[in-house]
């Protein structure tokens, strides 16, 4: 599964889990509506060291795998950090956000990328540390589930090659569009902040450079929606690739 993370529903599955060892990163509990089985297993989760927490349903719902069992859901899979070589010898994309001026903007790819099942995000921005704060409320702390690393994108760009990544920007100009290129792989995507772009020094580095289609007067999609279009176009081509397998 992209990113290595999945989600485990039901609390009997969860204590197996918990029984076997398996890697849980998280449980967490439908403090309305659970049912005395799940609640169980905060003694022997906290036993494991694996973060327990209770929420309320709403917030349940949208965690649920849908049709699966209520009451608890875990997620399984890698640390939600670790150094840039360990990112990226993960399955899934990563994304490499630069120069990105406004937080909110930020915590929205974040969110993207964590649901798209995105291996870790690079973010090279002047953020401060209340910045950072204020993204990462933005995501709707998705850095609990995805690595987000601060880091420059020199940096990070070597690490990719390093990694045997293949390197794509998103642009309002390129090459391609999304569903002419191959998005699958081994990938990192660029996209450029909010101002500028991706800027020419970074693109020189990049294998292909995909054009984001655009119709309107306003010369440019919001950064998160860029992260969005690649994002499921990716799916969609491992769908298509997965059926014809």
């Amino acid at each position: 599964m992209e990113g290595g993370r999945r989600k485990i529903a039901g609390s009997a599955a969860i204590a197996e889990a918990l029984v076997r060892g398996d890697p849980l990163r998280l449980i967490v509990v439908d403090g309305e509506h659970s049912e005395a089985e799940a609640r169980a297993l905060e003694a022997p989760a906290r036993e494991a060291g694996v973060p327990f927490q209770t929420v309320g349903t709403r917030h349940f719902e949208r965690l649920r795998p849908p049709g699966g069992p209520g009451g608890a859901v875990a997620l399984i899979g890698p640390r939600a950090s670790g150094d840039a070589a360990e990112v990226l010898a993960r399955v899934g994309p990563a994304w490499l956000l630069h120069g990105i001026v406004y937080p909110g903007n930020a915590g929205m790819a974040i969110r993207s990328a964590e649901v798209s099942g995105a291996a870790g995000i690079f973010i090279d921005a002047a953020f401060d540390h209340a910045k950072r704060r204020e993204a990462l409320r933005a995501s709707m702390r998705a850095d609990r589930f995805l690595p987000v690393l601060w880091s420059a994108a020199e940096d990070t760009l070597s690490a990719a090659r390093e990694a045997g990544r293949r390197i794509l920007a998103l642009e309002d100009v390129g090459d391609v569009a999304p569903w002419e290129a191959d998005l699958t792989g081994r990938v990192l995507f660029i996209v450029g902040g909010e101002h500028s772009g991706v800027p020419p020094t970074i693109l020189a580095h990049c294998d292909t450079v995909v054009r984001i289609p655009m119709q309107g007067f306003i010369r440019s999609y919001n950064l998160q929606a860029a992260v969005a279009i690649a994002a499921a176009e990716r799916l969609r081509q491992q769908a298509l690739a997965g059926a014809g397998a």
